[in-house]
């Protein structure tokens, strides 16, 4: 991410109703001086908008979050109403800087069944076309499930089935994010601790399109495989992060803090791979003091707030 874009989105964000809808153009057009480096955070904490529980409406809740420490938010694409939320962003100070997939659990790219995947593909290309409209630029994506078929099978469908919306991707303006979640798919589920990035890597890099690329979950697979490894063999591949908590100990996930993910470790290797964005949480959500708590958790995590140089 640029100095003018970082610097285009964070006074967006400071400001309370400021006009946070980016449409397209809006960073084109800016002809101020770059900021400097050092009055920058590296990292932008976001959210999943499902964490956000309080009453009211949509502004009401993106003001929690904003209240909470919080400077973006990613919606449920497709499924929301487009003019609620640009309103909900301008009125907030919020910036919606990406959208998760709704349904790809459950309508998946890599199903048996043509029809689904048609389903599939419709739902990714709405997504991105509503994304695109609130000024976000990344939409998440689950892109398969390895219990659909074999290996090959699950990977020819996914793939020929993605390739089909990366022209609107590129004419929107919006990634496609892969996510690397307990999908069974390019890792061994059933694998020790030791195993590696490199079928992601490959899998992102068949698709051949800058409109393809990875956002990295931290603590997904510290089950499976050393988080700080991952981060260096994804490399540029990684566009966004997801951040959560997980016990290997225990055997399963928690608070950011609380697990025994190697922090320091996963700081010094974004800041090798000269990662700056956007980290977005996805953890129990709640109220004011539950989001203030999660903010505060990153902060400790991750240092967010140390400037980008």
């Amino acid at each position: 991410m640029s100095n003018r874009r970082r610097f285009l989105q964070l006074s967006a964000a400071a400001t309370t109703g400021a006009a946070t809808f980016r449409p397209a153009g809006f960073l084109a057009s800016a002809d101020a001086d770059e900021p400097s480096g050092a009055s920058q955070p590296w990292l932008l904490k976001s959210l999943k908008f499902n964490m956000i529980r309080v009453p009211g409406s949509m502004a009401d809740k993106f003001k929690a979050a904003k209240g909470a420490g919080f400077l973006g938010v990613e919606l449920n694409a497709p499924g929301f109403d487009v003019a609620e939320a640009i309103e909900a962003s301008r009125t907030s100070g919020l910036i919606i800087d990406g959208t998760v997939g709704a349904d790809h659990w459950k309508v998946r790219h890599s199903d048996p069944d043509p029809d689904v995947r048609a389903q599939a593909l419709q739902s990714l290309r709405e997504g991105l076309e509503v994304t695109a409209k609130v000024g976000a630029d990344t939409l998440l994506l689950v892109p398969a499930h390895g219990q659909d078929g074999s290996f090959d099978e699950v990977y020819e469908r996914s793939m020929a089935n993605i390739r089909q919306a990366l022209p609107d991707a590129e004419r929107l303006g919006v990634k496609i994010l892969i996510e690397n979640v307990w999908n069974h798919f390019l890792y061994d589920h059933e694998g020790g601790p030791d195993q590696t990035a490199e079928p992601l890597a490959r899998y992102v890099d068949a698709f051949n399109s800058p409109w393809v690329g990875v956002q990295f979950d931290i603590g997904n697979h510290w089950k499976y495989g050393n988080p700080a490894d991952w981060i260096r063999t994804l490399g540029l591949r990684i566009k966004k992060l997801d951040i959560k908590g997980f016990s290997r100990k225990h055997d399963k996930f928690t608070k950011i803090t609380e697990g025994d993910i190697p922090w320091a470790s996963v700081r010094e290797a974004l800041r090798d791979i000269g990662f700056t964005g956007w980290v977005a949480a996805e953890v129990s959500g709640g109220g004011p003091e539950r989001l203030a708590e999660v903010s505060h958790h990153m902060q400790v995590a991750l240092h967010c707030d140390e400037s980008i140089s």
